[in-house]
């Protein structure tokens, strides 16, 4: 534990000299080079949660060896001009926070790299990020809350050679935790704006983007047997091609993208030889005070990992986007869906009006209303289960009371398939469930404001009916208050409650808080992890320079 200790404190005494040091840089700059200020510049951030957890046995969370977890991250990038970056991150995962898993804890630099650009040239070397299109066949990301990062380590180049024409060239091995996967990836990707070839498209003022992308893995032979005296003859190169085309005119949207893979035998698909296919078809119309929304995929074996017999939500290569709705409120966000990488019908349509001020529904100060719909089921029908994965209707109003007050609220119907997203069930496969919410905010003053929440989900199945409050201080510029309750009145009869404070000055946000958290599953674009009860102190900072 003294390691954790001595790493925290070194890094907020670095902190507070950064944000010092910060104005005494500038009036350095501008002093020696006038309107020529030092190119070279440095950047980057500190993100630390902590949890010091305390056992209890009424929630589950079980026993804890450390006294202390922690998910701490350092991001440091030189700048040289608009010719050089070169950067990195530490991390310190040795003891982390609750539902990660054992590959997971450890520390060191397992990321860093150097950006130089020429011209139309761009050229990395080292770790990064990439993503083809709409991901469907190449997408690498970070998201911290979810333990994921399958950042490649390789080569990047990236050319403009022609008027509206860009070119992406990569290779390298992806990254599994604190190791990288022994599989070599490869791809480009070229997209063409048709609209500054075609002096018709510019003259309507439209866009016509036109998107073509491939990605290669060669992965070592492996002995994998379905049998005692079966082995399976796998293939060494996997390929994925994706053609995508997007129109824009106005208030218009229209997009289809189209994303195939040859056989690609897999833990995901129980080593099938079936090759894969996605297709994603999205139409928007927007203007003032209104919009309009409506998307349709069809996705079928299109897992694609950079290790075959990987499990859980390392070493993706690619990215199937969810089609519901991204919800903030507690109450709607429990029971989330996790794309079915196997295969899925998605539909998802969306629209929204503003009610105008001075009239009948939009009253003094205007109203606005969304309503949203997901529908997701299975490619086949199968004898016996519901083929129904997932499906919500929204209906959100906003509503502006007086200059003072503001009134949201919220109905949500959904169905959600446990049986397929969680592999279990209880009462019943599909979970359905009548979600109400009720959000109010008053601001006092220029510096005070209250918001409060009220939540109640109603279901028969799982643990039953839940209850959600919540009230919020804020006293500008720095401090915030909150304190929630979240209960269960259909079975555990257990409260889930949680008070913090958030300070917040310049660059720096610490907030404290203390409570339980609720078991289950935290969600972000579809991709979900499980997450443990847990119950204690939580320290969160944050600092960027």
């Amino acid at each position: 534990m003294k390691k954790i200790y001595l790493i925290m404190t070194a890094l907020f005494i670095y902190a507070a000299q950064a944000q010092e040091a910060l104005p005494v840089s500038d009036s350095l700059q501008t002093q020696s080079a006038g309107k020529n200020p030092s190119k070279i510049r440095l950047t980057g951030s500190i993100q630390s949660d902590i949890l010091f957890p305390e056992e209890d046995n009424a929630i589950g969370t079980g026993s804890y060896k450390d006294k202390v977890l922690t998910n701490t991250y350092v991001d440091l990038a030189l700048s040289v001009a608009d010719y050089l970056t070169v950067g990195g991150r530490f991390e310190y995962l040795d003891h982390p926070l609750p539902g990660f898993e054992k590959d997971f804890a450890g520390w060191g630099v397992p990321y860093f790299y150097a950006t130089g650009r020429y011209r139309n040239a761009e050229l990395t070397v080292g770790d990064f990020y990439e993503q083809f299109g709409n991901g469907l066949t190449l997408r690498t990301y970070e998201e911290r809350s979810l333990g994921i990062d399958n950042s490649i380590r390789g080569g990047r180049l990236i050319l403009h050679p022609l008027k509206g024409l860009r070119l992406k060239a990569l290779g390298g091995k992806q990254r599994r935790y604190w190791d990288h996967n022994d599989s070599f990836l490869w791809g480009g990707d070229a997209e063409l704006n048709l609209d500054q070839w075609l002096r018709k498209l510019e003259e309507q003022d439209a866009r016509l983007l036109l998107g073509l992308s491939y990605t290669g893995k060669h992965e070592k032979e492996e002995d994998i047997y379905i049998a005692s005296d079966k082995k399976l003859n796998l293939p060494l190169n996997i390929a994925a091609f994706d053609a995508r085309l997007q129109f824009q005119k106005n208030g218009y949207n229209l997009m289809a993208d189209y994303a195939w893979k040859i056989n690609d035998p897999s833990f995901d698909n129980q080593y099938s030889y079936d090759r894969g296919s996605a297709l994603l078809l999205s139409g928007s119309y927007s203007r003032k005070g209104m919009s309009f929304l409506l998307q349709v995929k069809r996705s079928e074996n299109m897992a694609f990992r950079s290790l075959r017999s990987m499990t859980g939500i390392s070493s993706f290569i690619n990215y199937l986007p969810a089609f519901t709705m991204q919800q903030t409120y507690v109450l709607p966000a429990l029971y989330p869906y996790a794309t079915q990488p196997l295969g899925e019908w998605a539909f998802q349509g969306e629209a929204s009006y503003n009610f105008r001020r001075h009239t009948a529904l939009g009253g003094k100060y205007g109203t606005l209303i969304k309503l949203h719909a997901s529908h997701i089921r299975a490619l086949h029908k199968v004898s016996g289960l519901d083929n129904l994965y997932y499906q919500d209707i929204n209906i959100m109003f906003e509503k502006k009371l007086s200059r003072s007050w503001k009134l949201n609220a919220m109905y949500m119907n959904q169905r959600y398939n446990q049986r397929v997203v969680e592999g279990h069930a209880t009462n019943g496969d599909v979970i359905k469930s009548n979600i109400y919410v009720l959000e109010g905010k008053y601001q006092a003053n220029r510096k005070l404001t209250f918001r409060g929440e009220l939540q109640y989900l109603n279901t028969r199945q799982d643990e039953g009916d839940w209850l959600f409050a919540l009230l919020e201080v804020s006293v500008l510029p720095s401090l915030m208050f909150t304190v929630s309750d979240m209960y269960n009145s259909g079975e555990t009869y257990l409260h889930y409650y949680m008070v913090s404070a958030t300070y917040s000055h310049k660059s720096h946000r610490v907030q404290l808080g203390y409570g339980r958290t609720r078991a289950g599953y935290n969600c972000a674009g579809g991709v979900c992890r499980y997450v443990p009860a847990s119950r204690g102190f939580q320290l969160s900072y944050n600092f960027n320079f």
